[in-house]
């Protein structure tokens, strides 16, 4: 009897559910119903790039629990990973959830507090981003600023410093919207000189160019996964010294950092780098990223740094001799101050550069692209990075190029 009663009693609360439920008013989509298809391209613009049979299988793995033992074991690899491409011995080293711009705004928001003074180099995009960044966190940004692909001196950088005394300096190593790729040698003294932290891009020069971390005497580098690391876009490797971590205030802030995501005082702990006996729940890392991104790093370990570097400019060199050879001119003119894994080319006269990459897509399924920010409409990009740094494919970019130039329209002017 009790049972009936209590039924009685739910009856009403179950016919609302029901009728809660027959509310839907708008159907499945359509495009949901049908299976994901993805098309076969070549990636031979400044990013993502083609990721490898080895690297889509190790990102295919089972998932398992992204604060179990083996979870951690995978992510302390991923930390021995990247202090070899970085050529560093920083225990502060892991890799942030998200892409390039992820470690771009962990840099600044751990570093930087508001009112205090910011020096940033721009020559292209990357230096705009990061002044914005900055500016974002209330920091007191001071710009050096050149056309894109403009070279910065060690004295200019100086007088800069004496001028503004920032906290923090920032210099892309590889710019890949124009091509160049910075040297940084004496900087980081310069930095030291003046009690200010060295922060350095190498998103688009990881693995394709030197860089030394602890010998440039760099005090953060960061880079992403998508680029010569050849993993899917989404993890971003960075580093902190101990003059960053200890000896400025990351440490001891007076203010908390900008994000709780990117604040390094928990992202230490999650990735073991603190010297606390257990991990704490953080945030939940992207586990079929890190696998992917821990088999990248694998094959470079395999591979080795200077010869992924010497094979970056040896396929290189061939792919600017083809396109001398077919009467086009590069963007950056010192050689020595060209990127290996992007080459930018200057728009040839009376072409349209939209047309001419819309019609490699469509006509060889191939990716080049245009110009970003500054440099939109001064080149077009090709990148031949990691995987896709072959000579077969720097002839499969130069005959889609000579294609281009034949079939597309060539104003009269």
């Amino acid at each position: 009897m009790m049972q009936r009663a209590l039924f009685r009693r739910s009856a009403p609360l179950l016919q609302q559910l029901e009728r809660s439920m027959s509310t839907v008013t708008i159907p499945p989509p359509a495009c949901m119903l049908r299976p994901l298809e993805a098309p076969l391209r070549y990636l031979f613009g400044p990013g993502p790039s083609n990721v490898p049979p080895r690297i889509l299988a190790a990102g295919a793995k089972p998932i398992i629990g992204h604060m179990h033992s083996e979870m951690f074991e995978v992510m302390d690899d991923i930390k021995e990973g990247i202090r070899y491409a970085f050529q560093t011995q920083n225990n502060m080293t892991i890799s942030m959830s998200g892409s390039g711009h992820a470690a771009m705004e962990c840099a600044v928001f751990n570093t930087v507090e508001p009112g205090e003074s910011v020096l940033v180099a721009i020559n292209g995009i990357w230096g705009e981003r990061v002044a914005e960044i900055a500016e974002r966190s209330g920091a007191k940004v001071h710009r050096l600023v050149k056309a894109p692909g403009g070279y910065f001196s060690n004295k200019e950088i100086e007088q800069a410093m004496q001028k503004h005394k920032p906290v923090l300096f920032f210099l892309t190593h590889g710019e890949s919207s124009a091509g160049l790729c910075h040297l940084v040698d004496g900087i980081g003294d310069i930095c030291r000189k003046h009690n200010c932290l060295f922060l350095v891009d190498t998103v688009a020069s990881l693995g394709a160019a030197p860089i030394f971390m602890d010998k440039q005497n760099i005090d953060i580098l960061y880079t992403g996964s998508q680029k010569a690391l050849n993993a899917p876009p989404g993890t971003a490797p960075i580093s902190f010294n101990d003059r960053a971590w200890y000896h400025h205030k990351m440490f001891n802030r007076k203010t908390k950092p900008l994000s709780y995501l990117f604040d390094m005082t928990y992202l230490s702990n999650y990735w073991g780098c603190d010297g606390k006996p257990a991990r704490i729940y953080h945030h939940t890392g992207p586990v079929s990223g890190f696998f992917a991104l821990r088999e990248s790093l694998a094959i470079l370990a395999e591979k080795g740094l200077e010869e992924s570097w010497r094979k970056h400019k040896e396929i290189a060199a061939y792919l600017y001799k083809g396109l001398e050879d077919m009467g086009l001119k590069l963007f950056i003119p010192d050689r020595d101050l060209r990127l290996p894994s992007v080459t930018t080319i200057a728009i040839p006269d009376g072409y349209d550069w939209r047309e001419m990459l819309a019609y490699i897509m469509k006509h060889h399924q191939m990716e080049m692209t245009g110009g970003l920010g500054p440099s939109v409409g001064m080149v077009m990009r090709v990148g031949l990075m990691g995987y896709n740094c072959e000579k077969f494919n720097a002839d499969k970019a130069l005959h889609a190029l000579q294609d281009a130039l034949k079939n597309c329209k060539k104003s009269k002017a």
